[in-house]
């Protein structure tokens, strides 16, 4: 019984399907990229929480929010981060500004970041919150 050859395929077909399942595998085909949604209010449950934290963290720096990475004591004996500048890469919220980002649930000191952060622009004070770590920003 012989076993059946299978054609080899020529170097251009391999290398295209190769590329293709690359880039089907790190999601490069039939998708676009996710844009961030920017809203002019805040009404989700989670935005009390945000403007909690918000209240918080402008007492905790000489003039308000504090603007060294790292973390800080929070009230019932846990700690909260702050990733200090927010670099605005995508230009989703208005150009031109200085912001710094802000954890929204505090934690044991040194646990992992969830994904609840304010945004704060230093010039206006206005705040921002994306519950989805800069999917979406609502304004507090």
């Amino acid at each position: 019984m012989h076993a059946r050859l299978r054609p080899r395929s020529s170097w251009p077909g391999r290398i295209a399907v190769t590329l293709a399942a690359t880039a089907s595998v790190a999601g490069m085909v039939g998708t676009a990229p996710a844009e961030a949604s920017v809203h002019k209010s805040c009404t989700m449950w989670r935005c009390a929480d945000a403007r909690s934290a918000k209240l918080i963290w402008a007492s905790k720096g000489p003039k308000g929010y504090p603007t060294s990475r790292g973390w800080y004591s929070w009230k019932g004996g846990k700690y909260n981060f702050t990733g200090g500048r927010f670099q605005n890469r995508e230009g989703e919220l208005p150009r031109g500004a200085t912001y710094y980002e802000y954890d929204v649930y505090p934690r044991k000191k040194g646990a992992h970041r969830d994904a609840y952060r304010i945004v704060v622009n230093r010039s206006s004070g206005v705040v921002w919150f994306s519950p989805n770590h800069y999917t979406d920003f609502y304004k507090l």
